[in-house]
């Protein structure tokens, strides 16, 4: 595996045919997706700047051009009418001013009338590599690539850890305000969120505060990537916690999490209505940011990074990594989030190539691309994914009717990636598994339990022996291939 140079890593992108060359190679991998958000070249990470403006979706995502590696980020821009159809703009943010000299780091975007303003964490070092996060806004321009203030919105507290970092903005009617959470960490390494406030956009902000979470005060050691969101009258706090292991996790130190509760503005508290819940249960999610609400009260868009910081992948010899998950419908259903893919979907769909019960255990041919529906028998249920063509090895998803537990092990595939940190995870279940919603793509599988009270998301990389799957004796399957709606264009 390539050893990276802080200078290969911190390199500045000239222009387009640096990079052209490397597009042309990773183009020709197996891997590339059909339907999921993914770099053009080089590495993609957390979501930015996810937003709907005047009838169009916009999306960033953090970009590192050279490699599968974490260097200088820039904010690459796909747009899309539908959350389904995604085309490549080229790049949205680059990193050109002095406060943001070695990276425009992670944000998220609102809309406000006829204009389009985007907030981000100005990465900032000096000679000596000593770091100060800086809080930045931008506009979007007549060409439609964000236009940045010349001057950061505000720095980092001195009194708090210099991490310091994704800001999530919005917009508190009842109040008259907008609000900044700043994913943070304390003096003493603890993680936490930083408010601020300001009556206008670009100016006027002040820091209001430490937001409190009754009974989460020494919750991990940094809270990247938080996001807030009134979803059918209740709040939805989602963070991704880091430096620490929780239950059922592995080895894994990242984490993304959510509450359902109720936040209060006097007070900058968060009072949840439960324990944390983890929004995905699958080795590869990440770093989830939620769109501002801009129709229905019900319900909230979101969407994540398949992957996770500090992990590695089959792709890296190739030079690139990462995806974005479907674009998942969030609704709030007996305290706890709901998520289902959008229903534009389904527009995706060919005819069905499997509808019926299937014979247990016999291998069926797999597409690459493809959308499942199983819904087995009562009982206990088996299902491999990847498997050869004689039912062997694969991605196996075993379900325990006794404990209400979906128990999913990769180490059945022919590519094993991230063997120390976990292999085998669980999917709890509230009530017996009824139904699986399955989309497969060249390297990633999400899967939806019962109508998405749970969800697992997963890369995978089949080999050429590793494309078909089996079910349980009385499972009732219906697959259709889909088609491809992402343009994997080179748009630099």
């Amino acid at each position: 595996m390539k050893q990276w140079t802080l200078e290969e890593r911190y390199r500045v992108l000239q222009g387009p045919e640096d990079i052209r060359d490397l597009h042309e190679r990773i183009s020709k991998s197996v891997y590339r997706q059909t339907y999921h958000v993914q770099p053009v070249t080089g590495l993609s990470s957390d979501p930015n700047g996810f937003v709907r403006h005047k009838g169009l979706w916009h999306l960033f995502y953090q970009w590192c051009p050279w490699g599968a590696v974490h260097g200088l980020k820039y904010w690459y821009h796909v747009t899309s009418p539908d959350l389904v159809h995604w085309s490549n703009a080229g790049v949205g943010m680059k990193p050109d001013r002095i406060y943001d000299n070695k990276g425009v780091h992670s944000g998220s975007a609102i809309s406000a009338g006829d204009d389009l303003y985007f907030f981000y964490t100005g990465n900032h070092r000096d000679e000596n590599w000593v770091r100060t996060p800086y809080t930045c806004a931008a506009k979007l321009g007549a060409d439609g690539v964000p236009q940045k203030l010349p001057e950061p919105l505000f720095g980092p507290r001195g009194d708090y850890s210099e991490h310091q970092r994704d800001p999530k903005v919005f917009y508190v009617a009842e109040r008259g305000r907008y609000y900044i959470f700043i994913g943070a960490q304390t003096a003493d390494k603890r993680g936490c969120v930083l408010v601020y406030q300001s009556e206008k956009l670009l100016e006027g902000w002040q820091f209001a505060g430490q937001l409190k979470v009754p009974g989460y005060e020494s919750f991990g050691g940094m809270w990247e990537c938080p996001s807030i969101e009134r979803i059918g009258g209740k709040d939805v706090l989602v963070f991704s916690p880091q430096y620490t292991k929780l239950p059922g996790r592995g080895e894994s130190t990242n984490h993304n999490v959510y509450f359902v509760g109720r936040m209060d503005y006097d007070t900058l508290t968060f009072t949840p209505d439960g324990d944390y819940r983890y929004l995905d249960f699958g080795f590869d999610f990440y770093a989830a940011q939620i769109a501002p609400n801009t129709d229905d009260p019900d319900k909230a868009v979101m969407i994540a990074w398949i992957g996770l910081p500090d992990n590695h992948y089959p792709t890296e010899p190739e030079e690139w990594e990462g995806s974005m998950c479907l674009p998942r419908e969030l609704r709030v259903k007996d305290g706890r989030l709901i998520q289902t893919p959008v229903k534009e979907m389904e527009a995706l769909r060919g005819d069905a190539v499997v509808d019926e019960e299937c014979a247990p255990a016999v291998p069926r041919p797999l597409p690459e691309a493809c959308e499942m529906i199983v819904e087995p028998d009562d009982g206990d249920f088996d299902l491999s994914l990847f498997c050869r063509a004689d039912g062997e090895g694969g991605l196996t998803l075993r379900y325990d009717a006794a404990t209400r537990t979906a128990v999913v092990d990769k180490t059945g595939l022919d590519k094993r990636f991230n063997e120390a940190v976990f292999e085998t995870l669980e999917m709890p279940l509230d009530r017996p598994l009824e139904r699986l919603r399955i989309f497969v793509d060249r390297s990633s599988v999400e899967i939806f339990a019962n109508d998405g009270e749970a969800v697992f998301t997963t890369h995978s990389y089949p080999t050429g022996r590793e494309h078909h799957f089996a079910v349980s004796e009385g499972a009732k399957v219906k697959l259709w291939k889909l088609a491809a709606s992402v343009k994997d264009d080179f748009v630099v």
